[in-house]
């Protein structure tokens, strides 16, 4: 079932000025999902990406991982409708 889904994530852990929004695009990039990802004030990162709930899934599996120098401690994820309003997928401004 390739049913279209909404995940909206803050991610906790050494995850900035680590590369991961840079990381976390790339892997959108492959997936082919659309959203965005920026840092917060509180230095964790935040991410909102549709496309199918399986891939955003897998999707959510790899930051969880986290690029080579980061620590993912938590994820806090909230599934969501899809609005289909993202073109792309992009690193936005920091919160």
């Amino acid at each position: 079932m390739n049913d279209q889904a909404r995940v909206h994530v803050t991610v906790q852990g050494r995850v900035q000025g680590v590369g991961f929004r840079y990381f976390t695009y790339q892997i959108a990039q492959t997936l082919n999902l659309v959203g965005w990802v920026r840092n917060r004030w509180d230095e964790s990162v935040e991410i909102c990406a549709e496309g199918p709930r399986d891939v955003l899934e897998t999707f959510l599996i790899q930051v969880h991982r986290g690029s080579r120098s980061a620590f993912v401690t938590q994820l806090d994820t909230t599934w969501e409708t899809h609005t289909g309003e993202f073109q792309a997928f992009k690193i936005a401004e920091t919160d």
